[in-house]
């Protein structure tokens, strides 16, 4: 089964999908080996994770890409990949959704804020015109005539314009073709409850710990009505934090086992095992010299 038909079979079930975020192929992998069924290239993450820098629109479309071949490389369910703006006109949108298909998400994300972006939970953020958004959208969902992927269509109208400007550019992103709808940052359980009601599909939630969003339960998040619930940052903020106490201990020349992962688990989440088990069968003429 391809990666876009895993993620729509996905959807057709009756359950909250919780989707950590990955930011790199090994983050990807570790979540698929912890068993989660998709995941989502964080742009906010990737930036971090690739160049050092702030999700604000710094990374090209090929930055972009290039990590996504990486991450959709490295493992074997769905993925779906940031987007951002689609990096420029409607043209450049398609462009986009295409080089996202065939580097093997399953979806990619397109949003209507201003380029450059900025991560939906920080200050500053500005939409484009209506027009412009649904421009981006149809564009989105025209490409898919010769490439297979599903459009994740994101509105940040929320905060510049208010929540039903928000639910209504979303319901025009649906009527247009967009597979998964995405309010990013209400800012109340009824605004959450408000957009599932209200909008047709599935709908993400954007789960930032310390963000604006409400940090519901994942009960809470499949009764108000979501498929899936992404977590951006979860990942990131662990690893930078365990790098930062074990950066201490090593600078302090403080006990640093207890904080790290055991080195054949480590050898084993990474690949070894399976290279040597898969290496074998080609030692053949090895033992015939």
């Amino acid at each position: 089964m391809t990666q876009p038909n895993k993620l729509r079979a996905l959807l057709r079930t009756d359950r909250l999908h919780v989707m950590p975020c990955c930011f790199d192929a090994l983050s990807a992998k570790m979540i698929e080996q912890e068993g989660f069924g998709l995941t989502f290239m964080s742009g906010f993450a990737a930036s971090a994770s690739r160049i050092g820098a702030p999700d604000l629109g710094l990374m090209s479309y090929g930055e972009v890409v290039d990590q996504a071949r990486n991450i959709c490389d490295a493992t074997n369910f769905p993925v779906i990949g940031d987007g951002d703006t689609g990096y420029g006109n409607a043209m450049n949108v398609r462009r986009t959704v295409s080089g996202f298909a065939r580097v093997g998400c399953a979806a990619v994300m397109i949003e209507d804020q201003v380029a450059p972006k900025r991560c939906g939970h920080t200050p500053g953020k500005e939409v484009v015109g209506r027009n412009e958004a649904f421009d981006r959208i149809k564009a989105a969902v025209d490409a898919r005539e010769n490439d297979d992927i599903l459009i994740l269509a994101r509105t940040d109208a929320r905060h510049q314009h208010g929540l039903g400007e928000a639910i209504d550019r979303a319901a025009k992103f649906a009527e247009l073709g967009a597979d998964i709808l995405f309010v990013e940052a209400p800012k109340t359980v009824a605004e959450m409850r408000q957009v599932c009601d209200e909008l047709p599909g599935p709908k993400m939630a954007n789960i930032v710990e310390g963000g604006e969003t409400p940090d519901l339960t994942h009960e809470e998040l499949r009764d108000i009505g979501y498929a899936i619930a992404a977590y951006p940052l979860t990942l990131m903020a662990a690893a930078m934090q365990a790098m930062t106490k074990a950066l201490h201990a090593l600078r302090d020349d403080t006990a640093r086992s207890p904080m790290l992962m055991d080195f054949m688990e480590l050898r084993d989440r990474i690949g070894f095992n399976e290279y040597y088990t898969t290496s074998s069968a080609y030692e053949t003429s090895k033992r015939d010299h």
